[in-house]
């Protein structure tokens, strides 16, 4: 499997602009700048939200596979990640995710998201701390 994703810029760091794209199309020509990334109130996306999105997906799928693999399935789950910065560093993610599960306890399913926080394909390959906060409910 290969996935594709598409960045376009013009002009120079500061008063420039870009677009991102994606192979699906759900991304298609969006805008990322300087201000999008490093300021407040311009529309658009930059790249450390978009790792976010993708971990946040990652993890929440993973825990879902975790929990198949018990022949259990979560009536929801949601994730919220964030990605902390200092300087132009990313310093870590905090992984934040409520789940209704039934078959399984609270502590069960702090053992299933503790794995998935260290186990998906997104945290594997990250090279910064990685932690995981876990709500059940009931």
């Amino acid at each position: 499997m290969i996935r594709t994703a598409k960045a376009h810029w013009e002009g120079n760091l500061k008063e420039g602009k870009g677009t991102l794209s994606t192979q699906s199309g759900v991304l298609e020509n969006t805008n990322y700048n300087f201000k999008t990334r490093f300021e407040e109130g311009e529309k658009g996306t930059n790249p450390e939200e978009l790792l976010a999105a993708a971990h946040a997906g990652c993890f929440t799928m993973a825990v879902s596979s975790m929990l198949g693999a018990k022949g259990i399935t979560a009536n929801k789950l949601d994730t919220e990640a964030t990605l902390m910065m200092e300087g132009l560093s990313i310093t870590g993610i905090h992984l934040n995710i409520t789940g209704s599960v039934p078959g399984i306890n609270a502590e069960e399913f702090a053992t299933i998201t503790k794995d998935a926080e260290q186990n998906c394909l997104i945290s594997k390959v990250l090279n910064i701390p990685i932690t995981s906060e876990v709500h059940f409910e009931i």
